[in-house]
């Protein structure tokens, strides 16, 4: 297979060999861990899934229910998985670039007054310290009732490397907060 998708298409490739199999629990997931640190809109994933068949990397089963839409169940194929895998193998093409709205704002703190900039921090601050007691809950859930997976490791790891950014970016705001008052003395 010599054909590259876009990193949606992996993302989705990657999320049906979980449990998950429909639209709805897809979006679940989504939801409650890869949008910690890979964005995907609803509106991305029925394109995505009906392109994922279409290339024969999913096949789909629609079940009738009685007074509900039709349930369309999604699997991965043979050639889902060799895309996939293909695609977890090949080495990165670049390190990832953030869009950072505070680091944006505080490139141009210049033109505001200390006092804002010291509250751009102190809320950055807070919004991380709720990160991080989310990343906390979801290990505590991980460990506690889906340790049998094996993918729970690899879920840990992910889960580990965003505990420990957010903890770094919150001592980062409070060393930059005691620069730029010591700036301000």
């Amino acid at each position: 297979m010599n054909k590259t998708y876009n990193h949606t298409t992996y993302a989705l490739l990657g999320i049906l060999t979980t449990d998950c199999r429909t639209g709805y629990e897809i979006k679940q997931l989504i939801d409650q861990s890869l949008n910690h640190f890979w964005k995907i809109s609803y509106g991305q994933i029925y394109p995505t899934l009906k392109k994922l068949v279409a290339d024969e990397l999913a096949t789909v089963t629609t079940t009738t229910q009685d007074g509900k839409p039709d349930r369309k169940e999604y699997t991965l194929t043979a050639e889902g998985k060799k895309a996939l895998q293909e695609w977890l193998e090949q080495p990165l093409q670049q390190i990832p670039v953030e869009r950072n709205e505070v680091i944006l704002k505080l490139f141009f703190s210049r033109h505001q007054r200390t006092e804002h900039t010291l509250t751009l921090l102190q809320d950055y601050k807070q919004k991380l310290q709720e990160r991080y007691e989310t990343y906390q809950s979801i290990e505590h859930m991980i460990k506690g009732s889906h340790l049998e997976s094996a993918d729970a490791n690899y879920w840990l790891y992910t889960l580990d490397y965003g505990k420990r950014m957010t903890k770094a970016t919150m001592e980062w705001c409070e060393v930059t907060k005691g620069q730029i008052n010591q700036e301000e003395d």
